[in-house]
């Protein structure tokens, strides 16, 4: 460290600019903080920016979704693994795509119309008589 420093041309304020957002004072749950802070981790990223994407996600609706922002990975890491985090994540997110896709089946509207069998007209023109 510097003996001293020279703040002589040093401004007072924020740092970077943040516009569209709003700086609030949230007490959350330790489990939540350190969750988010793993899969900030695993993301290269900050736990809040986490936080806000999980938020944006479950209150936006979807037309905003499209132009909310993403996660953004340094370039410098590149990994080949993927962590026990991202499986759980990519496992919750797949059962919930099978109970969708299971209700979206068993919807009667959605029902393709079953294909007929060749003879199956003449058989029940035959029990008629």
């Amino acid at each position: 460290m510097k003996s001293e420093y020279d703040f002589s041309e040093a401004t007072r304020g924020q740092i970077a600019s943040s516009k569209g957002k709003t700086r609030i004072t949230i007490m959350l749950d330790d489990a939540v903080i350190e969750a988010a802070r793993d899969r900030a981790e695993n993301a290269g990223t900050g736990y809040q920016t986490i936080i806000n994407n999980l938020l944006r996600q479950a209150l936006v609706p979807e037309t905003h979704k499209l132009t909310s922002p993403t996660v953004k990975k340094p370039a410098s890491k590149s990994r080949t693994t993927i962590s026990r985090t991202e499986v759980a994540i990519l496992e919750q997110k797949m059962a919930s795509l099978v109970i969708e896709m299971q209700l979206f089946l068993d919807n009667p509207e959605h029902k393709a119309p079953k294909a007929k069998v060749a003879g199956q007209k003449k058989t029940q023109m035959a029990d008629a008589d």
